[in-house]
């Protein structure tokens, strides 16, 4: 079964060509990004991923309108911006946490119409602050809309249900069901992303984070579908930071690196 690695473009601040060859050097398969709407900014992007052989999957996060009717509007426009690009897949930070059900719901069903009408995939991420912000939220949706594709980054439910989810077997199962493709960072139960996956004090949110992912593997396995990863341990200060200079404790880079040869 193959499995295919991605490099997060957040936080990168090298020229966009000379991080496309850094990451095929590393041995990832692409990039997760969102795309700029100037033409010659998105034309140059692309190009730089087709010369490094670097596959596109697109990446909407801007999900920040608490207006719902505005929301709805850039939602569908940066869809559409996306899928003009051919990626992958789109992987979608969609609605907000304090949005009704049935403003959520009716987003996801806008995702499916552009999905159908460009033939381009478009699956949600469980992520603080929007629509899959929990796992028993997620869970309801999930049973009521069986439809829906996930992005697993589990860290983010770790930090809202402050613990390893020992106690929600059974919406965790369910999420791993429903799972396309991983966001590889390991949160723990006070934040969304430890400081260095690779200290000895992390050994056990670590085996967590690697139970849940062998689960979703296990599944593409029996179905011999393809899975993607993207190593999203992200920088300052979504990685935690030293006091006065704020100073990264340690390199995003490295540990998004150790992260993808730990899982080949």
């Amino acid at each position: 079964m193959p499995i295919q690695f991605f490099a997060p473009a957040w936080g990168n601040t090298l020229p966009f060509d000379v991080f496309c060859r850094n990451v095929k050097a590393a041995g990832y398969d692409g990039v997760e990004m969102a795309l700029p709407f100037e033409p010659d900014e998105k034309a140059a992007i692309l190009a730089s991923l087709a010369k490094h052989d670097l596959t596109l999957i697109g990446q909407y996060w801007q999900s920040l309108e608490a207006d719902w009717d505005e929301h709805a509007r850039h939602y569908e426009k940066y869809l559409r911006h996306l899928a003009e690009a051919r990626p992958l897949f789109i992987n979608c930070q969609t609605g907000k946490d304090f949005f009704s059900f049935d403003q959520n719901r009716r987003l996801i069903e806008l995702a499916d119409r552009i999905a159908a009408e460009t033939g381009v995939k478009i699956i949600h991420e469980t992520h603080r602050g929007k629509a899959f912000f929990a796992a028993h939220i997620t869970r309801d949706y999930l049973q009521k809309m069986p439809g829906i594709r996930l992005t697993l980054d589990i860290s983010h439910w770790c930090n809202v249900h402050e613990s390893l989810l020992a106690d929600q077997p059974e919406a965790v199962a369910l999420a791993i069901q429903h799972t396309d493709h991983i966001h590889s960072r390991v949160g723990h139960p006070e934040g969304p992303q430890v400081n260095d996956p690779r200290a000895p004090e992390w050994a056990e949110t670590l085996a967590a984070h690697l139970n849940w992912w062998e689960q979703v593997v296990a599944l593409h396995r029996k179905n011999r579908t393809v899975l993607t990863v993207t190593t999203e341990f992200g920088p300052a200060t979504y990685m935690p930071v030293l006091p006065y200079t704020q100073m990264p404790v340690t390199s995003q880079w490295d540990v998004n690196v150790f992260m993808m040869n730990l899982l080949k």
